[in-house]
This record gives C-alpha cells, structure tokens and sequence, in this order.
C-alpha cells in the first residue's frame, strides 16, 4: 500500500491560480461569444527583446555543431552569465558577490518553494499577509506547519504580519518567535515597497535573532523612485542573514523561458542541534547539484544577451510598457472612486473592494459585468479578504478597454 504525504491533505481547496482558471473556463462555456479580459495571471504579454532573440539562434546553432556543442553544464550556471549579472545588478548598487554565491535557476518560484528543504522542520516561518503563496504552500507540503484553521483563514504553527490599510500594507516586525522571514519587495499583490530605513530593521531583527530573511526581489526593475533598495544587500549585515532571489520572467519576458537566479553569500549561516554553524551556500550548492541539472545552454546564451546596450535598451522599453500600463490602471481606477495602492513601484494594482464586498464576490462581478479578470486578495491570505489584484501585464489596448469597462459597466 502506497501511502500519501498528508501534509498535502493541509492544503484548503486547489491553489488560487488554478480556481481562477477553473471559473474562467466555466464562464467563457457558458459565455462562448464573450470578450474577456485577463488582468490576473502576471503572465506577460510582450515578446522576448530582439537581442534575446538573435542570442538564442546563436547558441542554438552552436548546439547543432561538433565543435560548440554543450551537454550537461554547470549546475550552478555559467560563469558568463554569473559574471555579466554580477556587473549589471549588483556592481553599479555598492554590492559585491562571488561568482560561487550566485546559483542559476529556472524561476524564482521554483526557488524560493525548494528553498525551505534545507531548513529543518522546528523552524517557525513569518510571513506577510497577504502573500504570495507559494512561500505558505511549499513549507505546508513539507511539514513544517501546523492545520489549517478555517475560520481564520491561516495555518497553525505560522506567524503572520498583517499588511492592511491601518499600517499602510508595511508589516511589523514580528513580536513571537521567527526563524525564517519571507519579504518579498517590490510586493505582490500589494505592489508596495520598503524604504532602505525600513528594510534595515528587519536586516537588524534577523541578525539580533539568527534569523534568517529569504528575499524575493523578483520586481526590482520595476522600481521607480530614488531611495528604494533593489537589492536586500544594500542594507548592512544582509549578507549574514539573506538570501535574494531574483527572475527574469517579468523583466525580460521570460515566463515561458524560464531564467532566474538566487544569492546566497557566504556570510549565511544555519545552525545544528549542537549549535555548529553550516554554510548555507554549500547545503545550497549540495541541493541543486543533487536535485537539478541546471538551465539549458541557449537559455543562458540567450539571457546574457540581457546584459547587452541593445538588451538592456530593449528591456527598459518593454518594463515602461508595462509600467505606463500601471499608470493607466492606477489613475482610472482612483476616478472611478476605488482605493488604491501599488503601480508606482511595481506592475501590481491593490485595489480596496467597494463596500464590504468580498474579494471572490468581485472577482465574479467583475468577470460577468466588466468581462475582465483579476485576482482576488482572498486568495493571497486572510488580510487581502476585502482586497483585489490587478496586473499592468497586457497590452496598451486591453489595459484602456479594461479599465473604462471597470468605469463605466461596474456601477
């Protein structure tokens, strides 16, 4: 008899984005001829930059060659694209790192769910709330959590830090025990940030406790004001207590691709029964050499061309694409009478749902009154009840068309 990992039994329902699409796909059966929308899913919609393009056929062709032909690569990527990301992402910010703290990836999602293997199962995890789930769901399927308390709408055995209207969606800094922090900034779903001061003080909190924060920096091109942290390493003392990880699916179009790469100095240490410090960067580098063959050479080719005047030029205009749809969003849904947050740093909208309207309740009204799809804040944890999601991912005529439908059809 095979028996089954019940921690998965923990998990309420099916995962947020999969409901979304179940709904979707029952509404356009019964709606063959309808026009919907999708504002949900931070899917993107641009094609990848023409100098990603020409860098892929050319490593493709390489493939095809006795001479250039690659088979298994390092599993930690490539020392050509580690060094070009080293260069471009953390150099011109004052940050230093070794070609050997920074492991390619096939997405950060990917890494920040197996990420919590190495940590042992009496670690207590915080989270903001609301969250992006897979840094919940990953720890439940492990065992690191307790139930899941319906009435509540959280797992026992976890520590949330509310983010509402009251705090100005900033969370405080945990007030119980808390061994692994997850920040995530520029924030999804909430699309807000933290300041270098603000940030320094969960830095502080982790260092004081041996904590250790697990950085999602995912957005940080989105970024457009001065004096916010791109990088959890421009804070002092980061590189003893985080880890960063960071894609290139939002930035550069690679949600189909699949490219990503996560941070981890060597500074960072975890620590045994009897109290001896372990590298986390060797327990890391021993995970993926056990668990992952790394991403494929064209792919690597492919993002390093990223990196180029062309690419970087290429990559800027797609991200104000994206961003000059946020503005669109943002002020339209402000006229038309919503509270909002998010879109000035980040491709998120946050916006509060009129009356006491649950978030569920609106995603369904915006879908058969407006025809567009968003996601509901329900679905990111018990604090975005009441909330909702929208994505700058679309093109400039849909985000127009979506937004004056909101305006004009959700009365």
């Amino acid at each position: 008899m095979a028996f089954v990992n019940e921690n998965y039994l923990k998990l309420p329902g099916s995962y947020l984005f999969s409901e979304i699409a179940r709904r979707e796909k029952q509404f356009r059966q019964e709606n063959p001829d309808c026009d919907l929308i999708k504002m949900g899913i931070g899917d993107v919609t641009r094609p990848l930059p023409p100098a990603v393009i020409e860098a892929m056929h050319q490593a493709v062709e390489e493939m095809g060659q006795q001479k250039t032909f690659r088979g298994y690569g390092p599993e930690q990527g490539y020392e050509f694209l580690i060094e070009k990301i080293i260069e471009h992402d953390f150099k011109p910010r004052g940050v230093d790192l070794a070609v050997n703290e920074v492991f390619i990836s096939d997405g950060a999602k990917t890494d920040t769910a197996n990420f919590q293997e190495i940590f042992g199962m009496g670690n207590i995890l915080a989270v903001t709330d609301p969250v992006y789930p897979v840094y919940v769901d990953s720890n439940v399927m492990a065992g690191r959590t307790g139930i899941y308390n319906n009435d509540k709408g959280q797992f026992e055995g976890i520590v949330y830090l509310p983010c509402n209207q009251e705090n100005g969606l900033k969370p405080a800094l945990p007030s119980t025990k808390a061994d692994m922090i997850y920040l995530c900034y520029p924030n999804n779903p909430t699309g807000t940030t933290l300041s270098a001061e603000e940030l320094k003080k969960w830095v502080d909190y982790a260092r004081d406790h041996k904590a250790i924060i697990l950085f999602d920096a995912a957005y940080e091109a989105f970024i457009r004001e001065d004096g916010i942290p791109h990088s959890i390493f421009e804070i002092e003392g980061a590189r003893e207590v985080a880890v960063e990880f960071r894609s290139f699916s939002k930035t550069a179009g690679f949600t189909g691709t699949r490219c990503a790469y996560t941070i981890v100095p060597k500074e960072v240490m975890v620590y045994d029964s009897k109290g001896e410090a372990h590298s986390l960067n060797k327990l890391w580098l021993r995970r993926q050499t056990t668990k992952f063959n790394g991403v494929s050479y064209p792919i690597q080719a492919a993002t390093a061309a990223v990196f180029s005047e062309a690419g970087k030029q290429q990559v800027k205009e797609t991200i104000d694409y994206y961003m000059d749809n946020a503005a669109i969003i943002r002020t339209g849904l402000e006229k038309a009478g919503y509270t909002v947050f998010g879109g000035v740093n980040a491709p998120y909208i946050w916006l509060k749902t009129p009356g006491q309207m649950g978030s569920w309740e609106f995603f369904d009204k915006l879908m058969k009154e407006a025809n567009v799809i968003g996601t509901p804040g329900a679905g990111f944890g018990a604090s975005g009840e009441g909330f909702f999601r929208l994505t700058a991912f679309n093109t400039r005529e849909n985000t127009e068309r979506a937004i004056e439908r909101i305006r004009t059809r959700m009365i």
